[in-house]
């Protein structure tokens, strides 16, 4: 993946896609203090290892699931690292099964395409449809790392300003939920 290894302060001073500025236009709006790397989609955990090492921080995983009906919808933040099943997220919640949303789901609620989601897509949640869940390990880290909306680019920012200044401004408190590092077999 080609990136640009120089580590910005603020928003870019050319012009970005709608989406992309609609974030920098919050962040600012907030007087979040964030850092930014430009680089080529970065849709995967994988693909952003470069990105995680010139920003200071991890890329957290952003997964949007549903429930089998699609009447509850959630935005899971957890450890990019960390192995997923939806069984054990499920039970934690209280909730049926859940599922992957589809991109129309993504992009209808979060104003998102499949691998940009973001916890900055939560301002296009104006009917608070998503519900917010994040793995309580993310607390620890000093730093959270997202996209602006989209995988072109990656900003970094304080976990307390997340928190405390952009996450009630968006009107979205987050569930604290337990995801373990290591996934337990299912007997046969």
């Amino acid at each position: 993946m080609k990136i640009d290894p120089t580590l910005y302060t603020g928003r870019p001073s050319e012009k970005k896609s709608e989406a992309e500025e609609r974030c920098y236009e919050l962040l600012d709006r907030l007087g979040v203090r964030f850092f930014r790397v430009e680089h080529e989609h970065a849709d995967t955990i994988p693909a952003c290892e470069e990105v995680e090492k010139l920003l200071g921080c991890p890329i957290c995983k952003n997964l949007v699931l549903t429930n089998r009906q699609q009447t509850a919808y959630y935005l899971l933040i957890m450890p990019g690292a960390k192995p997923f099943k939806t069984k054990l997220l499920s039970h934690q919640i209280g909730s049926a099964r859940l599922s992957f949303a589809g991109p129309e789901a993504l992009q209808e609620l979060l104003g998102v395409t499949p691998g940009s989601v973001s916890v900055l897509g939560l301002m296009n949640d104006r009917e608070g449809r998503v519900k917010l869940l994040m793995d309580r390990e993310l607390l620890s880290e000093a730093y959270f790392g997202c996209h602006p909306c989209l995988n072109t680019a990656s900003l970094r920012f304080s976990t307390e300003e997340l928190l405390h200044t952009i996450l009630p401004a968006l009107g979205h408190e987050p569930l604290l939920v337990d995801l373990p590092w290591e996934i337990p077999e299912e007997n046969g």
